[in-house]
């Protein structure tokens, strides 16, 4: 049971490992492009291409779809990044329950966003809980663990790094599951990971430079980290921090260098709406961005 990018790793291992997979479930196709055609999620693309048996409720909470979901007689259900909340009916039909993979070592950063939020919060280590679902809010048993260091990873690069070890910890997990221990997790360390509302990603020169240049990783390949400037919206996808110092948002010097509430930052791939992402001395040729210039 999954849905975007993150949780094909998992069907892959999963069905290379020779489990039996008896259905994939995924959210609905969904309208995308400029056409605004219907397109399958990338775990339906990858079920199809593997000639597994896919369906994509809208809900789950009707008793027609929980009576089939139980008439597949599972011994487990995988879940990974699937997108629909799992009523109790659904969590209690197979024979071991339903194993989720959850991308941050829980309970720290339950909820929707826990990569982005363990990048936004500076967290020097992020990585992937097994857990075994109830109704709360990721707030089930945990089975195993994997650890990886956050670094100067983008959203989008810790996500692809976290899809891999999760798929694999799963299939390791798989096969030692008559021996393992759930182990409860700490409700008083537990920290939630909301939604990402876009609004967020607009960049508040009052912060310190360290700050800006985790929301530039952390919003990083999308919704990405935006100023204004003329009227213009400029996405900043990869940043440094830098020595400087002016009143925040003021541009320093010609190579873009942008004075924060501490310290600067200096872009080094920004994308204007509309056009493609580039480096920043590309960008500047072609639209220069004066020192002096005070940006939104």
């Amino acid at each position: 049971m999954g849905t975007p990018e993150f949780a094909v790793p998992t069907l892959v291992a999963l069905h290379d490992a020779a489990h039996e997979i008896v259905a994939v479930y995924t959210q609905p196709p969904r309208p995308a492009g400029r056409g605004k055609k219907l397109q399958p999620s990338p775990v339906q693309r990858e079920a199809e291409i593997r000639h597994l048996e896919v369906f994509s409720p809208v809900s789950l909470k009707s008793r027609e779809e929980q009576e089939n979901f139980a008439a597949f007689e599972a011994d487990l259900a995988v879940v990974s990044a699937y997108g629909l909340i799992l009523p109790q009916a659904i969590l209690d039909a197979p024979k071991r329950g339903c194993l989720n993979i959850h991308a941050s070592l829980l309970p720290r950063w339950r909820g929707a966003a826990p990569v982005q939020r363990a990048i936004l919060a500076g967290d020097p280590q992020t990585g992937i809980t097994l857990m075994q679902m109830e109704a709360g809010l990721d707030t089930g048993p945990m089975l195993a663990t994997a650890r990886v260091q956050v670094g100067g990873k983008t959203a989008g690069e810790l996500t692809a790094e976290l899809a891999e070890i999760g798929a694999q910890l799963m299939v390791g997990t798989l096969t030692e599951l008559e021996m393992l221990r759930a182990l409860p997790q700490d409700d008083a360390a537990a920290s939630y990971a909301k939604k990402i509302d876009k609004a967020e990603s607009r960049i508040d020169w009052s912060q310190s430079a360290e700050q800006i240049e985790r929301q530039v990783r952390a919003f990083a390949p999308s919704p990405g980290a935006w100023f204004g400037h003329e009227g213009e919206r400029y996405r900043v996808l990869a940043a440094e921090v830098i020595e400087g110092a002016g009143e925040a948002g003021a541009v320093l010097d010609e190579g873009l260098t942008i004075a924060t509430g501490k310290g600067a930052l200096r872009p080094l791939t920004v994308q204007r709406a509309g056009k493609p992402a580039m480096d920043t001395a590309a960008l500047l040729r072609g639209k220069p961005i004066l020192p002096g210039a005070q940006l939104s």
